[in-house]
């Protein structure tokens, strides 16, 4: 559903000639809630020339009053604790460097730019080479060799038969695992048993499984506001989808070679209409992915 907005421009004559000492905030549909010298506290970024009284027409509202700004809400915290402490701490295993580095950037904080430079340039060098503990996790057995200068097979011997694993330019090793689509839907099924046109009404898909395997199949679609910070060697059970369309998630599985072993669903009728004996059904299905 679209979100109403109030007018973007604003006359100083009206209430909003100066501003409260507590802004309330919608920040890709996250809520923060903060004092006004906050957000001006570093001049020259992007937030004190928004809410300096010189630039009130560029400002949105959404339906509730709140100033809307239209960039990632989850790393947004991490922009909101750096312009109060001039600082920020970020949790173990943080996945979202470049990510959040890019918020920085937009929001002009060349401070906070420097603090996160180091940290890419480590990630990109770590993401150059073959991850050791990925080779690893394939048999808790199998001896490894790889020479990155010299060659780009990786010969890999275990108890049962050696393999080799050819890491040219371009591919990498895939880890295998388990991930889990689930949804609700809902179905009316009338008198003759014939079943809406619009049976399948999905209002989210649920994603389980580990937490690395998630993002590297789903990245920006997959909305981690329900679990966020977590490492990426853990599970979770309450990631989902920021589309509700089943098929683009069967694609990106398919295309990171992900494929379907097992499916289960159930249902039950809700409500009963009593004149025309249609029937309201919900259920809820899963389908199980599974890479080797």
């Amino acid at each position: 559903m679209a979100m109403p907005e109030k007018s973007s421009c604003t006359k100083p004559s009206e209430d909003f000639s100066h501003f409260p000492q507590i802004i309330e905030l919608n920040v890709g549909g996250q809520v923060y809630i903060t004092r006004y010298p906050t957000l001006i506290s570093i001049p020259g970024s992007l937030l004190w020339e928004m809410f300096s009284e010189k630039n009130l027409c560029s400002l949105t509202q959404d339906n509730k009053g709140r100033f809307f700004i239209d960039r990632d809400g989850f790393l947004f915290r991490y922009v909101l604790d750096y312009m109060r402490d001039r600082q920020v701490v970020l949790p173990d295993h943080f996945p979202e460097h470049g990510r959040l580095q890019r918020e920085a950037e937009y929001f002009r904080l060349p401070e906070l730019v420097k603090m996160l430079a180091p940290k890419m340039n480590k990630l990109n060098s770590v993401g150059n080479d073959l991850c050791q503990n990925d080779l690893e996790e394939l048999s808790p057995s199998i001896d490894t060799m790889f020479n990155p200068s010299s060659s780009s097979i990786v010969h890999i011997s275990g108890p049962d038969n050696p393999l080799a694993l050819t890491t040219g330019a371009g591919s990498h090793l895939k880890k295998a695992g388990f991930i889990t689509i689930g949804y609700r839907g809902s179905y009316t099924l009338g008198r003759d048993s014939q079943t809406d046109a619009k049976f399948r009404r999905v209002a989210r898909i649920m994603v389980c499984g580990k937490i690395s395997l998630a993002k590297e199949v789903f990245g920006d679609t997959l909305n981690e506001s329900r679990d966020p910070d977590r490492p990426p060697e853990r599970y979770t059970s309450r990631y989902y989808l920021k589309f509700t369309f089943l098929e683009q998630a069967f694609d990106r599985l398919a295309d990171a070679g992900f494929h379907m072993v097992a499916c289960n669903s159930t249902g039950t009728c809700t409500v009963t209409h009593d004149q025309t004996d249609d029937k309201i059904w919900t259920s809820y299905t899963e389908y199980v992915f599974y890479r080797e």
